[in-house]
């Protein structure tokens, strides 16, 4: 087995430990005078705190697991060009408009992966101190309590996730909006994802995710038999951007039928 040579529930004890440490940090600096930069895209973006939860947890895992990488969001992904070996897949601040502007709805993610398996998952919501976490073939937990297997919902049963901005580029999302129970939108890619794991969504869409962004998420939502793949269905790569799809198995299967013959 390929994770026989690392201790998964070592790691995730210490990457839990370093996530309040993190958290504890970006509490403090939010309280200071940041600074607040744009992306390429003028709505993405990117403040100090980031930069500097970044650099915490790339000197603590140089110096804890020399033989590791990272890959973040703030500049070290870079370096990162395959997943072989140990790639600790980090987003500082996941959801940095919810952090700017509302202070709150942002979360720590970080996806531990040795050869592009999923081995260690945390998504951490700060403000809300809510700790989901998985460890491969041990199940996902939300603040130290198991959660249950997601059992096959239904489309007309769901809340789905996604943002409304989506609908614009693709209009068979119309035909979800339609069918669901509701929709929702919170802002942040990997709490959107725990979200489905803990059965607080049934699904979450999103045309343009980065590695970071799913990684933890998706580490999770697989303990609990949720699905993900991007927006065709296709496996993903956690290499580049892309579309993106988790679900509730059974409301996977209807949102792909749905969107593929609407």
């Amino acid at each position: 087995m390929i994770e026989s040579s690392i201790n998964m529930n070592e790691i995730k004890e210490i990457a839990e430990s370093w996530t309040y440490e993190a958290a504890a940090k970006i509490k403090r600096e939010m309280n200071e005078s940041y600074s607040v930069d744009t992306k390429a895209d003028e709505h993405d973006l990117v403040t100090e705190v980031d930069k500097s939860i970044e650099t915490f947890f790339a000197d603590k895992i140089a110096k804890q697991y020399p033989g590791h990488r990272l890959m973040g969001e703030e500049g070290s992904f870079k370096d990162i060009h395959d997943l072989n070996g140990v790639v600790w897949i980090l987003d500082p601040i996941d959801g940095t408009v919810n952090f700017v502007h509302q202070r709150t709805g942002f979360a720590i993610s970080i996806g531990v992966y040795q050869n592009g398996e999923p081995l260690v998952g945390i998504v951490y919501d700060v403000i809300q101190d809510e700790m989901f976490s998985s460890v491969k073939g041990q199940g996902a937990f939300l603040n130290g309590v198991r959660l249950a297997d997601l059992y096959e919902s239904r489309l007309d049963r769901s809340l789905i996730s996604f943002n409304s901005g989506w609908v614009l580029q693709d209009r068979r999302l119309e035909a979800l909006i339609e069918q669901a129970r509701g929709m929702r939108s919170y802002g942040a890619a990997a709490l959107e994802i725990a979200y489905v794991a803990c059965g607080r969504l049934d699904a979450y869409i999103s045309f343009n995710l980065a590695p970071w962004d799913i990684a933890g998420g998706c580490a999770i939502l697989r303990e609990v038999g949720g699905v993900a793949s991007d927006y065709e269905g296709k496996e993903l790569s956690f290499m580049g951007k892309g579309t993106f799809l988790a679900a509730n198995p059974g409301v996977y299967k209807e949102i792909l039928h749905t969107v593929h013959t609407s």
